[in-house]
């Protein structure tokens, strides 16, 4: 196993460890809040620290092609989940971003049966970035409404924009 995929799992059980103190925190700044905003940084930094490993240390491997973009997945939605648990993340906005990540999951899946692979592309970075971002923002500070919405809007507007991206750069493996 490479030092990459390993930096991978530490997000993926980071996970658990981020939803229970979520919990205790029931949406509301204090020690558990904070706790988990160290806890999902942390976990956030291994994103970078795994594909720079990856990359610069040829440890790119079919296995953490799969589980790179799985555990970003389940740590952004965990955190949108507990959010949408509280009223402050709407379903609806949960569901432009789980119609994407499923859309996109299944275009790379029939592209992949043809032989094609359909590699990360800079927007979905920048989603995946400017997610992560907003959702430290929004439990660094917690209940601030203006704060919240603002994040929503760029966590749906870059959701929606690489998804779209991914189908125009893609259209073609749907079709032949």
């Amino acid at each position: 196993m490479t030092t990459a995929t390993k930096f991978t799992l530490a997000r993926v059980a980071m996970i658990p460890m981020y939803l229970v103190t979520m919990y205790l925190s029931h949406g509301e700044a204090g020690l558990w809040m904070y706790v988990s905003l160290g806890i999902f940084i942390l976990a956030s930094l291994t994103d970078t620290l795994d594909g720079y490993i990856a990359r610069h240390c040829n440890q790119v491997t079919d296995f953490g092609k799969f589980l790179d973009p799985l555990a970003d997945k389940l740590l952004t939605l965990a955190a949108m989940c507990m959010f949408c648990q509280w009223n402050v993340f709407p379903a609806w906005a949960l569901m432009v971003v789980l119609t994407r990540e499923f859309a996109v999951s299944g275009l790379r899946m029939v592209a992949s049966g043809k032989g094609n692979v359909i590699a990360a592309g800079w927007s979905g970075k920048i989603k995946t970035a400017s997610t992560m971002v907003g959702l430290c923002a929004m439990m660094a500070l917690p209940g601030i409404p203006v704060l919240n919405w603002i994040v929503i809007a760029l966590i749906v507007a870059t959701t929606l924009y690489s998804g779209v991206e991914y189908f125009v750069q893609n259209w073609s493996c749907l079709w032949n």
